[in-house]
């Protein structure tokens, strides 16, 4: 059902553009595709709200991600960014299930097991980014980053042992 209204939605956006003249005038295609990509993305989200699907938050972060970055690529034509920016998927994954959980009333457990992942994705994108050395001053010290990440599981594994 999702994927037959996804594609409806689709359909009619791209025939709209071919057979209303001058509506693709005022719109840049050239700029505007990857906003098509997060609107998917979004359109998924609200599909999971009206069939009460929450989990269809995840992929809804993935697709509406995955556009976020393609936008900012298309903006500022930093396509060579995609080496290091699809270590954010991870991020994406945690945000779905951190939305999703918050819509089924269980913060609490988004915030434990989303929080890793988009925590994950962020360092990932951070030490990549680093020793591709596109991140200007900050590529020397991803190192470190990897040590307060290792803290940090190290802290979380003590008070386990507590507990």
């Amino acid at each position: 059902m999702v994927g037959g209204i996804l594609l409806i939605l689709i359909g009619a956006w791209f025939a709209a553009l071919q057979l209303v003249p001058g509506l693709g005038d005022w719109i840049n295609i050239e700029f505007t595709w990857p906003l098509m990509i997060v609107a998917v993305g979004v359109i998924l989200l609200v599909v999971g709200l009206i069939i009460a699907v929450p989990a269809l938050a995840v992929p809804a972060c993935i697709v509406g991600g995955v556009g976020a970055i393609l936008y900012w690529q298309v903006v500022t034509d930093g396509w060579v960014t995609w080496a290091f920016a699809w270590a954010l998927m991870p991020s994406f994954v945690g945000l779905g299930i951190l939305v999703s959980s918050i819509l089924e009333g269980r913060t609490a457990k988004g915030i434990s097991e989303g929080g890793w992942l988009i925590l994950f994705g962020i360092v990932l994108f951070f030490i990549l980014g680093a020793a591709f050395g596109s991140l200007g001053w900050l590529s020397p010290y991803w190192p470190l980053l990897v040590v307060a990440i290792g803290l940090l599981m190290v802290i979380q594994g003590l008070l386990r042992l507590r507990r």
